[in-house]
């Protein structure tokens, strides 16, 4: 009789939250994790760079407190302290989730899994990370080097690391991934991004904040390509207002050792950059080389990423995976929800996950925030458009947060006035996104959002007076020349 009712591997935001659930419905559940649980997320990923970036912008609003009529004298940041921060809201937060476990009855293995059987896997001890030494440890293997565990159902989710680049030179010393930027003891005189989505994006808006000299070179013709063109491209232009370099269309072919890294450049803007660090923030890979999938008669795709159904049933029986190893959207927020609906599927519920309303942020500065079609993607699909902007600028909170920069864009079929689409660059962008999701879920129209009344003064009345544009009745800025 196998061991569990549920095995988890990897505890970060679709393991974890796939255990909690499954223990919530009456499933003895074991999770594994080589690491402290939360994965990329909480060590590595949304939450350790958005502590940072707090702190970036907290020197940035110091800096300029003169505008306010605020005057702080020889404002200056400590390095160390910032990581220091950074450390402890990661630990909380992991501890949490360790805690949240424990609390929910799940049983945590502290320890590397390797398929066996399709069900049963060998969890090889490991040590603790050598970034967070001395987190939580795991009554896990109960000291022995290798344990067998078994369960009825099996969910991989062991996410994804950052992709390496095929180049010479990618693996001399100064040369880091997003991962390995966190191992930083200060900031660069002067950096190279390679990639300038939104891992790229993000670590050139805080580094650049800290003074470092910044380039980004992106093999697109914008930044964030996967983004609305028009928020793309306002990104570009703002970063190039902060002084840095913006290199699109570019593609580095080469890394060499001398004085300081060297970075050859071709493409449209081909030429050499000298650089203190090379960050590398071109995409990631499944985290699965390790896992024995073979031997569990797992398939992937031709990428690497393991193939599912729409209740995340992979082509083996009591085999599911989440998260970032699928492939499907490499975003925390969607690894949570598959984890939910795994979850649920193994419990005996019927779920699914609707793939056609997944929100997206950026944490630059300003922010981005995006949910359904690009106005690109909308004429792509065959649908008639209408665009409905408006600009920060034109917002009164926005001018009293001293945020004005940016806007928001609504794609809306021309026939019904639905949404299809929201994108926003400026002030609080990953805060707002969240009523075009719900607009799209809900099939919401460009009426429905001007007839619903936002309070105000508040950044959350861009919707409603973007709609109101769209409509041909705009209040607060001029009608669109006809």
């Amino acid at each position: 009789m196998p061991e569990f009712d549920l095995l988890v591997i990897g505890g970060g935001p679709g393991g974890y939250v796939a255990a909690i659930r499954a223990a919530q419905r009456g499933l003895k559940v074991c999770v594994v994790e080589k690491e402290r649980p939360g994965g990329v997320c909480l060590n590595w990923g949304c939450i350790p760079t958005k502590a940072m970036l707090r702190s970036a912008e907290v020197f940035q609003t110091l800096a300029t407190a003169a505008e306010f009529g605020v005057y702080a004298d020889n404002v200056r940041y400590d390095f160390a302290a910032v990581r220091q921060r950074k450390d402890g809201i990661v630990k909380e937060l992991t501890d949490g989730v360790a805690g949240l476990l424990k609390a929910n009855g799940v049983t945590v293995i502290e320890g590397h899994a390797r398929f066996v059987e399709p069900t049963v896997v060998e969890v090889h001890e490991v040590g603790a990370s050598p970034i967070f030494d001395g987190g939580p440890r795991y009554a896990a293997a109960a000291g022995n080097a290798m344990r067998r565990v078994s369960a009825r159902d099996v969910i991989v989710a062991t996410g994804s690391v950052p992709a390496q680049l095929p180049i010479p030179g990618a693996g001399l010393p100064g040369v880091v991934t997003s991962d390995g930027a966190f191992g930083l003891t200060e900031v660069p005189r002067r950096l190279v991004i390679i990639g300038g989505s939104a891992v790229g994006a993000e670590w050139a808006s805080l580094f650049a904040t800290f003074g470092s000299q910044v380039m980004v070179v992106e093999m697109q013709d914008r930044l964030v390509p996967l983004e609305d063109k028009e928020i793309g491209d306002a990104l570009g232009r703002s970063f190039r207002k902060r002084g840095i370099t913006v290199l699109t269309g570019a593609t580095v072919t080469a890394i060499a050792e001398g004085d300081a890294l060297r970075v050859s450049v071709g493409g449209s803007a081909a030429q050499n950059l000298d650089a203190d660090v090379v960050l590398v923030g071109v995409g990631r890979r499944p985290n699965t080389s390790e896992l024995g999938l073979d031997v569990a008669g797992i398939a992937t795709d031709a990428r690497g990423f393991i193939e599912v159904d729409d209740q995340l049933r992979t082509g083996v029986e009591h085999v599911y995976a989440i998260g970032d190893v699928t492939g499907r959207a490499l975003l925390a927020h969607v690894a949570s929800h598959q984890g939910i609906t795994a979850a649920e599927v193994i419990a005996g519920h019927d779920a699914h996950i609707d793939y056609s309303v997944i929100p997206a942020a950026t944490f630059t500065h300003p922010e981005i925030a995006s949910v359904g079609l690009t106005e690109e993607a909308a004429r792509a699909a065959g649908h008639e458009v209408i665009t409905a902007k408006f600009p920060f600028a034109a917002l009164g909170r926005a001018k009293t947060f001293g945020e004005t920069e940016g806007f928001i864009k609504i794609v809306a079929g021309q026939a019904h006035q639905e949404v299809l689409g929201v994108h926003i660059i400026g002030p609080s962008a990953s805060d707002l996104i969240a009523e075009g999701a719900l607009a799209i879920s809900l099939e919401a129209t460009l009426d429905e959002l001007a007839d619903t009344i936002h309070a105000h003064p508040t950044l959350g009345e861009i919707g409603m007076e973007a709609a109101m544009a769209g409509l041909g009745l705009p209040v607060h800025i001029a009608p669109r020349k006809r």
